[in-house]
């Protein structure tokens, strides 16, 4: 038998995040409207635990706001998100936060058990809740939506794109792990497409994007937020369930095909990938961190 083992020194640290903000999602509602948007732009809005958990609790707001009938996720700067925070001094995956699933404390878990449990609640967990809220919700991208970034584009009901906006899944490629968490990638693209999505990891243009069906429309980037504010308004002036029935309608034709035991699936593919990674490389996710990625990324492009 294996010892119990504590995370290695890659995932757990003593420090401390240094957070840029206090408040890594901005929130206002216009016309019965809520926009959700992404605050981190020196970043790129990368993803680490503060932002996800306050885009669940602002979600969680526009959800129990009567007024509120349609909810639009953006990003602020150069891009939608550029995927999980992997570098940032903000990057906090070691801390605790207030679960939403009833799963328990991370920290306190040894070896892989630590990474998996985090990611079931954080990552997974709470991308199935967002795919669920009962009011219409719209992604509007642009720039990058990288990795964890499609994660957040893929819950929502809508996306709206401009036209310098790019769609990537590098992890396969550079990280050694089957795609990201949410794993919707075979839903979202045609099965071959959806390889050469991952298998590659190239960047998939807003056009191309938009000629597979996973991007609704493609507009100039000075333009998108009109655009975006638009179509809110039209589903605003909707009856509020006759638009949850016909997104549960579509949800469930889903989950019919098997898109949640699909998700299962990969999931556990991608925690072995992770434990397979440590083993070899004393790293999960083959020794790579922002810059690596960053330098990797502009190589492929």
């Amino acid at each position: 038998m294996f010892p119990s083992m504590k995370p290695p020194s890659v995932l757990v640290n003593d420090e401390e995040p240094e957070y840029e903000t206090k408040e890594p999602v901005s929130y206002r509602v216009e016309e019965n409207v809520a926009w959700v948007t992404l605050n981190r732009p020196r970043y790129f809005n990368a993803q680490n635990l503060q932002l996800l958990y306050a885009i669940d609790d602002l979600f969680r707001r526009a959800v129990d706001d009567h007024t509120v009938k349609a909810i639009v996720l953006g990003g602020t700067g150069k891009h939608f998100s550029v995927g999980h925070d992997i570098g940032s001094p903000g990057r906090d995956f070691h801390k605790t936060f207030n679960r939403r699933d009833l799963l328990p404390d991370h920290t306190e878990k040894p070896g892989a058990e630590w990474m998996y449990t985090q990611e079931k609640d954080s990552f997974l967990g709470l991308c199935r809740r967002w795919n669920d809220i009962p009011k219409p919700t719209i992604a509007m991208v642009q720039g990058g939506c990288i990795a964890a970034g499609l994660m957040l584009a893929w819950t929502c009901d809508l996306i709206i794109a401009s036209d310098d906006a790019f769609f990537q899944d590098p992890v396969a490629a550079m990280m050694g792990v089957p795609g990201v968490e949410y794993f919707a990638h075979a839903y979202e693209l045609p099965s071959r497409v959806a390889k050469e999505f991952l298998l590659l990891g190239e960047r998939m243009s807003a056009e191309r994007a938009y000629q597979y069906g996973m991007v609704n429309r493609v507009v100039p980037r000075d333009e998108l937020e009109a655009t975006v504010k638009v179509i809110a308004e039209k589903l605003t002036a909707q009856s509020s369930m006759s638009l949850w029935l016909a997104k549960q309608a579509v949800n469930h034709a889903d989950e019919v095909r098997g898109k949640r035991a699909t998700m299962d699936g990969v999931f556990h593919m991608h925690h072995l990938a992770h434990a397979h990674s440590l083993l070899t490389t004393g790293s999960p996710a083959n020794n790579q961190d922002a810059k690596s990625m960053s330098r990797a990324n502009k190589k492929n492009t």
